[in-house]
């Protein structure tokens, strides 16, 4: 496909005054000239061009936004969403898998049956253990991925392949390519919002929405509610009282045109003309930020819903569930006040890196004590965020999509934990398209690797489903980077049909 860069972004208006079908699909048929359709059409350059029905993609939508939850340090699929009534029976006795098993650290002991209960929701009569009991109530709307697998036991690896579609550094994330591939709805907030874990960064840091080879406006904007500046270095240091709004936007301005001379005499640099976008970002996101991360705006019965209305000002010392609904059903509410206003694609983390006690899902030593209070908290904000989108009639056109780096293993780690399993974990999707109450893919009786080993379904699949379900062909998505056009689906993916309705 052809990409557009440097000087064309100068060609004169009368020369862009064309077909928006010739315009797209005699530039290559890909998104690279959809991208810059969308920032044409945001400047009114292309104002007198019509408009087809499908926007410009490759086929009609059925979504527009994407959430991605990402659950950090590997959640237990067996513990969680996969009930399997063997590991029940063989709880205790010595662990045989039947082949040689490579485990990370020594967690091949004794069967270790789920940690909680599990009991049926829904007229699906799908099985959730107690700790995500909360999901219940959307049950049907949700569709489980029971046979997912990855490539590697590694945190910084096995993120990196979900967030990226590649297990090192130097790829663009799928919010990067959403934003590339669609463009912004609002001018005054970033196409892509990453919500972190307030305790920290998960494996990889910022790498996981990093927009590698992309246009770098496209990479996440990190935000954290609840936090006395929740977008860092957004206004001036409040210590500086010699610095007023007038003479911050002076400043700004007087930066931007600096910027703008030094970018003329260097045509293709694209570098400098994502900074003067950033600041112009920035400028803008001055007076539309502030509001849109205000959730004291909203009622009574929605900050309920979220779990929000607890009370308490601080909260206990060990990890507990209050504390963990309220940080993340706080990030699941202001994510749907972002996707509200035009963000895309939002990016909300539970779980920092590796740390004890334990603050993550990298749960070796015990499961209950860990994966209790993330769960619940867990469950309570996404369940809130499905009911809530659906009550605004948003759910119809958002994809949610709930992931891990890998899954734990059935079998006992020091008793009370379990080791990582990248050969089989679980994926949910809600929304946008996809038909609830279904699974698609099963693993074996223990949840250790698919039970169709020769089918199984990977982050390809997932990836290209999403983006088929926002417009976009996965294989026609790509950018040209040292001599290879790249996607976010390298070069496997199929659309997983059976999730769509």
């Amino acid at each position: 496909m052809t990409v557009y860069r440097g000087s064309s972004l100068r060609t004169p208006h009368a020369a862009l005054r064309t077909s928006r079908r010739d315009f797209l699909f005699h530039s290559g048929g890909g998104l690279g000239g959809i991208a810059l359709a969308a920032l044409l059409g945001s400047d009114r350059l292309l104002a007198d061009a019509p408009k087809r029905a499908d926007g410009g993609l490759h086929h009609k939508p059925r979504a527009k936004r994407v959430v991605q939850l990402f659950m950090a340090g590997g959640a237990s699929h067996v513990d969680l969403f996969d009930y399997k009534p063997e590991l029940v029976k063989q709880h205790g006795k010595p662990a045989n898998f039947g082949e040689h098993v490579e485990a990370f650290q020594n967690g091949l002991g004794p069967w270790l049956k789920p940690v909680w209960d599990f009991k049926p929701y829904g007229r699906s009569g799908k099985m959730l253990s107690d700790t995500v009991a909360p999901l219940g109530a959307v049950a049907d709307e949700m569709a489980f991925v029971h046979n997912m697998i990855g490539k590697t036991g590694v945190h910084s690896q096995g993120t990196l392949l979900q967030t990226t579609g590649f297990n090192r550094p130097g790829f663009p994330a799928m919010g990067c390519w959403a934003s590339y591939g669609l463009g912004s709805e609002n001018q005054n907030l970033p196409t892509f919002v990453v919500l972190p874990d307030h305790r920290g960064l998960a494996s990889n840091g910022t790498k996981n929405w990093d927009s590698a080879f992309l246009p770098a406006q496209h990479q996440g904007s990190a935000i954290y509610p609840g936090s006395k500046t929740p977008v860092e270095d957004l206004f001036p240091d409040e210590r500086a009282k010699f610095i007023t709004k007038q003479s911050d936007a002076a400043g700004i301005d007087l930066l931007s045109q600096l910027n703008r001379e030094h970018s003329a005499v260097r045509p293709g640099d694209e570098r400098l003309d994502a900074r003067i976008k950033s600041y112009e970002l920035a400028a803008k996101m001055q007076l539309a930020a502030p509001e849109a991360l205000d959730i004291s705006r909203e009622p009574a019965s929605v900050l309920k819903l979220y779990g929000l209305d607890h009370g308490k000002s601080a909260f206990d010392k060990e990890i507990n569930p209050i504390e963990e609904t309220d940080y993340f059903g706080r990030k699941c509410l202001v994510a749907r006040r972002l996707l509200e206003r035009g963000v895309r694609f939002v990016q909300i983390w539970s779980g920092n890196d590796n740390g004890f006690p334990r603050r993550n899902w990298d749960s070796h030593e015990d499961i209950h004590r860990d994966h209790g209070p993330l769960a619940f908290g867990m469950a309570r904000g996404a369940a809130a965020l499905i009911a809530d989108l659906k009550r605004l009639g948003l759910l119809e056109d958002t994809i949610i999509l709930w992931t891990s780096e890998f899954g734990r293993m059935p079998s006992s780690q020091g008793g009370k934990g379990r080791d990582h399993n990248p050969y089989c974990f679980t994926n949910w999707l809600a929304g946008g398209g996809i038909k609830g109450g279904v699974t698609h893919g099963l693993s074996d009786d223990f949840g250790y690797k698919p039970a169709d080993r020769k089918n199984p379904t990977e982050v390809y699949d997932v990836h290209a489903t999403i983006l088929h379900l926002l417009g976009i062909d996965h294989t026609k998505l790509t950018v040209r980077h040292n001599g290879i056009d790249r996607r976010l689906t390298d070069v496997h993916g199929h659309v997983l049909q059976e999730l769509i309705r």
